[in-house]
């Protein structure tokens, strides 16, 4: 009898840190698995994100691709034009020397004219102030240590229009609002007639003016396929 209540009693003892045991147990096999479980998902993600990061950076987006389908059809559209690589053949009294560098909208005209110092500047036509094509034009007439006219041109095909007409002093500053004459189309026709004389006398006449619209026409050719290749070059970047 007394060994069989100690042997109740050892067991009823043990039967607590036997439970105790089993449920550790069971806690680190838990544990052991949610390790092991989380260590492979962490690899397999490690494993995964990179290239998914590296897909998404190398692949152009297809909006991108569209602009360059498109834009290389503009190119070849204007490289089989004419008008980038024409060369206009100068008149045979064409009094100026051409400055025109690329990539600007303008080109620049100089010239000597009986100790006076003569320079136009060209601009891009404008085809929306009229229905024919138009060229902006500014033309400056000076002479060392004197004042000199600024006359702002438009001109069409054979014919030239003065629009205003400045005196323009060397001395006076930039800040200073000088007067700028009466509108030009107000002075009397007579004295309108004897400037558009004098600037003809200059060189600005019909075959001067027919031959910067050619080849301002030219220019703008030539800037455009410039400028579209410049803008595939970046979008391709």
């Amino acid at each position: 009898m007394a060994l069989t209540s100690i042997l109740r009693k050892s067991a009823s003892s043990l039967a607590p840190l036997a439970g105790r045991l089993v449920r550790c147990q069971r806690n680190y096999h838990r544990a052991l698995f949610t390790a092991i479980t989380h260590t492979n998902v962490s690899h397999t993600l490690s494993s995964l994100v990179p290239n998914l990061h590296y897909s998404s950076a190398s692949k152009r987006p297809s909006s991108d691709q569209t602009l360059l389908r498109v834009i290389e059809s503009e190119i070849q559209c204007l490289q089989e034009t004419d008008d980038h690589d024409r060369v206009e053949k100068f008149p045979s009294d064409f009094p100026f020397e051409i400055e025109d560098n690329p990539g600007l909208q303008t080109l620049t005209l100089k010239r000597t004219y009986q100790g006076e110092e003569i320079e136009v500047e060209v601009h891009m036509p404008d085809h929306e102030k009229a229905s024919q094509s138009c060229l902006p034009l500014v033309v400056s007439v000076s002479m060392k240590g004197a004042p000199s006219l600024e006359f702002s041109c438009i001109s069409y095909p054979d014919q030239i229009e003065i629009e205003s007409l400045a005196v323009k002093h060397p001395e006076s500053s930039e800040d200073e609002i000088a007067y700028k004459g009466p509108n030009f189309l107000d002075l009397d026709e007579d004295l309108q007639k004897a400037f558009n004389r004098y600037l003809k006398m200059r060189g600005i006449k019909p075959s001067t003016i027919n031959f910067l619209h050619e080849y301002m026409i030219n220019k703008n050719s030539k800037e455009e396929l410039i400028w579209m290749k410049k803008l595939k070059k970046f979008i391709e970047a």
